[in-house]
Order: C-alpha cells, then structure tokens, then sequence
C-alpha cells in the first residue's frame, strides 16, 4: 500500500467517523426539540449526512454509482425542508397580524 491510498484511508474513514459523531447530535436534538423548527432543521440536517455518508462510500469504493442517488435525495430534502417551513411558519403565525392590506386579524376567521 502506497502513501496516497493510505492517506486517502486515514481521510475516508476521518470523515466516516465525523459522520457518525454528527448523526449522534443529529439525534439528540430531534428527541430534546425544544421546538418544532429545530426537529424540522434536524431532519434537513440529517439528509446532508445520508448524502455525505454516500459520498464517503462512493470515494471509498470509487465507484459513482451513487451520484444520481444523492441528487435525488439533495432535491428531495430541499424540498421537504421548504414544505415544513411554510407549514410551521402558517401554524406558528400569530393571530393578530396585520394582513397585506393593513387591516388586522382577529385571530377567529381562517387565513
């Protein structure tokens, strides 16, 4: 084994080990919260490390067959993260803000 192939092992499993040490955090603040958003975030989060774990098998194995598999799941985390962002943010409005045309909400009609 040469000096590159064995740096590039070091580096390989470095980044595997930093992976796991995040998913661990990742974890923790999906079970303590405190709020909502920092699940939401979490769960973001979290598919930035499967899409980084796949690289690092990808590197590893040098192979890219993996590739188009992390695009899908950066598109669809993407997304995901934006779909609950609007929801938590329309559930989390509070009821007597003012609406476009300047007129305040009563907090009894639906937005």
């Amino acid at each position: 084994m040469s000096v590159p192939e064995t740096v590039d092992q070091v580096l390989l499993t470095a980044a595997v080990v930093v992976i796991i040490v995040a998913g661990a955090g990742l974890l923790t603040r999906i079970w303590r919260g405190p709020s909502m958003l920092d699940r939401a975030l979490s769960l973001d989060v979290c598919a930035a490390l499967i899409i980084a774990g796949l690289g690092a098998k990808s590197a590893f194995a040098r192979d890219p067959f993996y590739f188009p598999v992390m695009l899908v799941l950066a598109f669809l985390g993407f997304t995901g993260s934006v779909g609950i962002a609007r929801f938590i943010a329309v559930r989390d409005r509070p009821p007597g803000r003012p609406r476009a045309d300047g007129t305040k909400r009563t907090g009894r009609e639906t937005p």
